[in-house]
């Protein structure tokens, strides 16, 4: 028994994030168009049809610009805490009531075989929160699109096999950007997104010898760059003593399916 996960797409263009055991196989967000979709699907060999449902972060549409056209397409259940339902009602098109499903923060669901915990983190959306997968003994955590990293995150998402964290932007090329300042002052404020530096930091505080792989996601394409991105998280880490290969993320190219088990 073992988890397999692809992190299908990860940007601020998209988000979709795959993870399948022996018996279930879950969609986290759909934030590209169904047609894009498909195609990640097709790349990583899997049939959407299959899915056991579509859990859903936050009503962004980088991460539900395909999920109405998914779920309707292949009669998908989709699972969301009420506010978020709320919140994209109007962005995701009209579903059967047999498709919507609540999924509450701080709760944990049974899929099969996969326990999912469900966490809530500071973004300005309207309650948004990410999952921690179990099954076997094995864990993987799901965790981006937050402006700071809570005691409470850290605990819930302690010692993983696995993690997907983000590491949105450098701190300098984001002052220095284009972008204005009241979006500068988003970013960086605690609803916005993890810089480099703090997705070390946070990352030497969860990560143990059980820890196999650590994917750095949602890079800013305009305030971040791949090599930067593992250079910062990596100096952070070797400061402290911990040795361990990052992986990137894509916006449009799926990882290689890996397997935590």
């Amino acid at each position: 028994m073992a988890l397999r996960f692809s992190v299908l797409a990860s940007g601020s263009t998209g988000n979709a994030f795959y993870i399948e055991s022996d018996k279930e196989k879950l969609l986290v967000d759909a934030g590209l168009s169904g047609k894009q979709m498909d195609k990640l699907f097709s790349d990583v060999h899997v049939s959407p049809s299959d899915l056991s449902g579509i859990l859903v972060t936050h009503e962004h549409s980088d991460h539900i610009k395909g999920l109405g056209i998914l779920a309707r397409k292949y009669n998908l259940p989709i699972y969301a805490n009420e506010k978020t339902w709320k919140a994209m009602e109007g962005s995701i098109g009209k579903l059967s009531l047999d498709q919507k499903f609540i999924f509450n923060r701080e709760e944990v669901k049974t899929f099969g075989d996969i326990d999912v915990e469900s966490f809530g983190v500071s973004h300005d959306a309207a309650e948004p929160m990410f999952y921690v997968f179990r099954n076997n003994g094995k864990k993987v955590a799901l965790v981006t699109d937050l402006g700071y990293v809570s005691e409470r995150i850290k605990k819930t998402v302690e010692g993983a096999d696995a993690y997907i964290f983000e590491a949105n932007h450098d701190v300098g090329m984001l002052r220095m950007g284009r972008y204005p300042w009241s979006v500068k002052r988003r970013i960086l404020g605690d609803s916005g997104h993890v810089s480099n530096e703090d997705c070390g930091l946070a990352l030497t505080d969860i990560i143990d010898n059980n820890t196999k792989r650590i994917y750095l996601a949602h890079l800013s394409k305009d305030n971040n760059m791949k090599d930067l991105a593992r250079m910062s998280v990596g100096n952070i880490l070797e400061e402290r003593g911990i040795k361990i290969d990052l992986h990137d993320t894509d916006p449009a190219v799926p990882t290689a399916m890996f397997e935590v088990g």
